[in-house]
């Protein structure tokens, strides 16, 4: 487990919008992405008949649709004990390999930091 109140203050912030989403929306997650130009992009889990995204591959999505052409970091807010596949290779197609992707729990603790490579 990261000690959140070690965080980069930026990092910190997109875990604060995660769980946000993720509370006010009553999802199962929440999740938020920053921009290569620190734009973020904040949003929870799309459960439609036609149509089922991950929070965080909803934030991928917002931040490209918006004209991001990469990603800083990401955060996912989640009872999972880490961040699926799906949501790694997201994140992976916009921001490359390296980018960071923060777990937390519904708490808001970091539980890990993975790449998304």
């Amino acid at each position: 487990m990261t000690d959140s109140s070690a965080l980069d203050p930026e990092d910190r912030k997109i875990v604060t919008l995660a769980r946000s989403a993720r509370a006010r929306n009553g999802v199962p997650e929440g999740a938020a992405v920053r921009d290569e130009t620190g734009r973020t992009y904040v949003a929870g889990t799309v459960g439609l008949d036609s149509l089922k995204l991950s929070a965080l591959q909803t934030a991928v999505a917002m931040a490209v649709a918006s004209g991001a052409t990469s990603l800083e970091a990401a955060a996912v807010v989640t009872d999972a004990e880490s961040a699926a596949p799906q949501d790694l290779a997201a994140v992976r197609d916009l921001g490359g390999p390296g980018t960071p992707v923060l777990v937390a729990g519904p708490d808001g603790a970091v539980r890990e930091t993975v790449s998304a490579g």
